[in-house]
C-alpha cells in the first residue's frame, strides 16, 4: 500500500501544528494538544507527535479503530445511543489548548443501510461536547484544524489509485514545495485581504444567480466574513455565517454528500422564510430527510465562495473537506445546513446570550453540513443603500 516518504509526512504535520494551530500562528511551547486519528493514518500519527514534541508542546492521543462503527449502531440499544460520557470528555476539553482531527476512512458507505435517526440520535446525545468546545473557542482559548489521509476506500471512491490521490492531498496543500507553511501564510494574506474587503462593504443580501441556482442569502447586522484561520487544511474559502431567517429560493448542488457513512447525490434545496421547504435528491434523499427534521438543520448556518486561483484541487476528491475548497474552472459555492459560526460575530462572542444570537439570526444546531456546487455563478451584494455590485463571476472574486 502507498504511503507518502517521511519528508512529506514531516511536512504536512509542520503546517497542521504550526501554521493551522492559533489561527495561522502554531502551538506554543507548554500548550496541549488533542490528537485524533484513525488507526490506518499511524504513519501521520508519528509525525504529527515529533511535530509537537519539536514545538514543546504537550498531547492527548485520541487513536481511533477502524470499521467499528457499524457494528455500534447495529447493535446498540435506546440507552447506549444516548450515553454521554460527560466527565471525561470535560475533562479533555478542559486540557486541551487546540485539536488536530485526522479524515482517514476505510469504508465510503460503512453505515449504509443503517437507520438515518439513530445516528441523528447520537449525534443529538453529544450535543454538550460540541458546545463546551465552541463556547472554549468562542473565549479564545482554543483552536482546531481537520485534515485528510490518503486511504484506498477514498482514492476509490474518486476514481484514482492511492497514489494519484496522495498526489492530490500533496499538490492541494504545498507539500510539494520547501518551505509549505510559508507558503500558506502568503495564502492566508491573499484571503484576510478579500475577507476584510466584502466586510468592509456592509452586505445587506446576497443574490446567487448560476445554474440551478436562484436564491437570496440575507446577511443581517453584526457578522464580519471569515477564511484562512486553520480551521481546515486545506482552506481558500472566505465564509460567513448569514441571518437564518432571510433565505429564499432554490439552489442545486452538483457534488455528492458524503454524511453519515451513506452518499446523497444530485441534492435541489427550496427555502422560503429561511426554511428548507422543499428537499430533493437523485439518491440517498432518506438521509437528507433525516438530517433536516433535527432541529435547526433546516435552515443555514454557513456561505461559502472559493476563489478558483487561490485552490490547486482541481479533482473531485470524495471528502467534504476537499471538495468544499475546489478551485477548477468556476471554483465553487457551498453552503452549510445546521449551525452557525459563531466567529462570524465581530464582537466577543463569549459575552452573547443564546436569546442574543437568536435575535441576530445565528442558527444553532448539533449538525453542520456542507453541501457544493461548482457550477458557473454570479454573486451579487446589495449594500445597505440599495445599490448592487458583482463581487464574484466565473469562479473568480472581482473585489
Amino acid at each position: 500500500m502507498y504511503v507518502p516518504d517521511e519528508t512529506i509526512l514531516n511536512r504536512y504535520a509542520d503546517v497542521l501544528i504550526n501554521f493551522a494551530l492559533n489561527s495561522g500562528e502554531g502551538i506554543k511551547p507548554g500548550e496541549t494538544v488533542y490528537l485524533q486519528v484513525p488507526e490506518n493514518a499511524k504513519p501521520l500519527l508519528i509525525a504529527l507527535r515529533k511535530a509537537v514534541w519539536k514545538s514543546k508542546g504537550h498531547m492527548i492521543v485520541d487513536y481511533l479503530p477502524d470499521n467499528v462503527a457499524r457494528d455500534f449502531y447495529e447493535v446498540a440499544d435506546d440507552s447506549q445511543l444516548d450515553f454521554f460520557p460527560g466527565k471525561y470528555l470535560k475533562g479533555i476539553v478542559d486540557e486541551m489548548d487546540h485539536a488536530v482531527m485526522i479524515i482517514a476512512d476505510t469504508d465510503k458507505k460503512e453505515l449504509e443501510g443503517i437507520k438515518p435517526e439513530r445516528i441523528m440520535r447520537k449525534s443529538k446525545a453529544f450535543k454538550p461536547y460540541k458546545d463546551w468546545r465552541r463556547d472554549k473557542e468562542n473565549r479564545g482559548e482554543f483552536t482546531w484544524t481537520l485534515a485528510l489521509y490518503g486511504t484506498e476506500a477514498s482514492a476509490k471512491e474518486a476514481g484514482l489509485s492511492l497514489e494519484e490521490y496522495w498526489n492530490e492531498i500533496i499538490k492541494a496543500c504545498f507539500l510539494d514545495e520547501d518551505d509549505p507553511v510559508g507558503k500558506w501564510k502568503s495564502v492566508y494574506d491573499e484571503v484576510e485581504r478579500i475577507r476584510h474587503a466584502l466586510t468592509n462593504l456592509a452586505i445587506e443580501k446576497l443574490k446567487v444567480r448560476g445554474q440551478g441556482i436562484d436564491l437570496i442569502v440575507g446577511l443581517g447586522e453584526n457578522r464580519c466574513w471569515l477564511g484562512g484561520s486553520g480551521r481546515n487544511i486545506p482552506s481558500f474559502e472566505v465564509f460567513i455565517s448569514p441571518d437564518a431567517r432571510i433565505t429564499e429560493g432554490k439552489v442545486r448542488f452538483n457534488q455528492p454528500l458524503y454524511r453519515y457513512g451513506n452518499i446523497v447525490k444530485g441534492i435541489r434545496l427550496e427555502f422560503k422564510d429561511g426554511k428548507v421547504v422543499k428537499a430533493e435528491a437523485d439518491s440517498g434523499l432518506e438521509v437528507l430527510e433525516e438530517m433536516i427534521k433535527v432541529e435547526g438543520a433546516n435552515k443555514i448556518g454557513e456561505f461559502s465562495l472559493t476563489d478558483a486561483r487561490l485552490s490547486r484541487i482541481t479533482k473531485f476528491m470524495a471528502e467534504t473537506l476537499f471538495d468544499e475548497n475546489i478551485g477548477g474552472e468556476f471554483g465553487n459555492m457551498h453552503i452549510a445546513l445546521g449551525e452557525a459560526y459563531k466567529d462570524s460575530y465581530p464582537g466577543d462572542a463569549s459575552k452573547v446570550s443564546k436569546e442574543q444570537w437568536n435575535e441576530m439570526g445565528y442558527n444553532e444546531s448539533v449538525v453542520h453540513t456542507d453541501m457544493v456546487s461548482t457550477e458557473d455563478k454570479e454573486v451579487i451584494a446589495v449594500l445597505k443603500d440599495g445599490s448592487e455590485k458583482v463581487i464574484y463571476k466565473s469562479g473568480k472574486f472581482l473585489i
